[in-house]
């Protein structure tokens, strides 16, 4: 890891400073949705790794170990960084801790990236890393978009990666 910032779990108290922070740049992340995160890493369903500067929250990502896309090949799931704190390796770092988490059990791992511009340095991050399109195509809220089919440009619109973890 490098130094100027730490990784750890997920834990109480950290919803509501994490959604506070999401709204403060104006993205809407309820609380309700990290207290969900933290109730499914308690039953062993995700891990929630959170980075921090200083103590301060600064990004996180999260691990679904049965992913709803992927059946048993665990997912990397809403990832982000604050836009203050990006270009500094901490989505690096928070990416290699949940691969090497998800390599204690599996050797795939997969994740999706939407197609807008908003997801670009992702699209690009998760191909430098080695993650290559798993070969269905355009999905739209985790079902395949038929040939010809018109469907909305947003978080809904996604192309799925996975990536080997064991050389």
């Amino acid at each position: 890891m490098a130094a100027g910032y730490a990784i750890r779990a997920l834990r109480d108290g950290d919803p509501e400073v994490i959604s506070a922070a999401f709204t403060a740049i104006g993205w809407d992340k309820p609380v309700r949705q990290y207290e969900a995160y933290l109730a499914e890493q308690q039953a062993g369903k995700r891990d929630v790794l959170v980075a921090t500067v200083d103590d301060q929250f600064v990004g996180y990502v999260t691990v679904r170990w049965e992913s709803a896309y992927f059946g048993a090949i665990p997912e990397i799931q809403d990832f982000n960084v604050l836009p203050p704190y990006r270009r500094r390796g901490i989505g690096s770092g928070l990416m290699d801790a949940a691969e090497s988490r998800v390599a204690e059990r599996s050797a795939v791992v997969g994740i999706g990236v939407g197609l807008y511009v908003d997801y670009g340095t992702a699209q690009r991050m998760y191909v430098r890393r080695g993650y290559i399109p798993d070969g269905r195509g355009l999905m739209y809220d985790n079902q395949p978009v038929p040939p010809g089919e018109t469907v909305r440009n947003d978080d809904g619109a996604n192309l799925m990666f996975t990536k080997s973890l064991r050389t």
